[in-house]
């Protein structure tokens, strides 16, 4: 089937039960599958950014993770069954992944989040393998140990706390590397899992103003926060008839 696309960029109407499943499939495979959590600062970025555009192009999975995105499918007629954040997805591989036996490694966010993360992790799910975690960071000149640490480990998934663009484009250019079945760019979201920076309350996640609760408590966030209304435009004035939207020369 073909992707739905905004301003070029795929996103595919998946349920998380559908994730999950597409998981399990690709844990019991060979070769790394990516999945990218697409929201409107993901297509905008895309759109000025040639290398993040052709990792999300190449995505195995490139699931509804922002309002706005769902929002933008739905003004066109496209079924979107339900927006799927990486912030709540992760609890649900790690539930999943200890009823099947999946290995996880947590990668990346500040000095001990990730240890601090696997071990709330494995306090709800006692049975769930959490094989290692590292800080690190994308720079070129830690790939070489952070591979080898990932790949000593032998993970089933890999989940990266690097944030967007920065995480997704490591995982793509490393997926010849990594022996991992499974690669996904969380974000923030293992900081949100110990509470070191809070989730929205259910009402401001359900209503799509996260984004305004997110800025209330970390303002140095307003200069992102502008591409919103940027995506709103061109997603309303484009739709999927814009490969980028600076023309001169993007292709798919």
């Amino acid at each position: 089937m073909t992707r739905p696309r905004i301003l070029g960029v795929p996103v595919d109407p998946v349920t998380f039960e559908e994730m999950l499943q597409k998981i399990g499939e690709w844990a019991a495979s060979t070769g790394l599958h990516q999945i990218c959590t697409v929201n409107p600062e993901f297509v905008i970025v895309a759109q000025n950014d040639p290398v993040f555009y052709e990792v999300l192009q190449h995505a195995d999975l490139c699931v509804p993770d922002g309002w706005g995105v769902v929002w933008a499918l739905r003004m066109r007629g496209i079924h979107v069954p339900e927006r799927v954040t990486g912030s709540d997805g992760v609890p649900m591989i790690a539930e999943r992944a200890a009823g099947k036996g999946w290995r996880l490694f947590l990668l990346g966010a500040g000095p001990g989040v990730a240890k601090q993360a696997a071990q709330f992790l494995h306090d709800q799910y006692p049975l769930l393998k959490i094989v290692g975690t590292y800080e690190g960071s994308p720079r070129p000149e830690e790939a070489e140990k952070i591979i080898q640490l990932v790949n000593t480990a032998q993970p089933d998934i890999l989940l990266v706390a690097y944030g967007a663009p920065k995480q997704d484009i490591w995982i793509y250019q490393h997926k010849g590397e990594l022996q991992v079945k499974v690669a996904m760019g969380i974000g923030g979201t293992l900081d949100f899992i110990t509470g070191a920076v809070p989730r929205a309350p259910r009402f401001f996640r359900r209503t799509g103003l996260e984004w305004l609760y997110r800025l209330y408590l970390q303002p140095s966030r307003w200069r992102r926060m502008l591409r919103l209304p940027l995506f709103a435009f061109y997603a309303l004035w484009y739709g999927e008839n814009l490969t980028r939207k600076k023309r001169d020369g993007a292709h798919d």
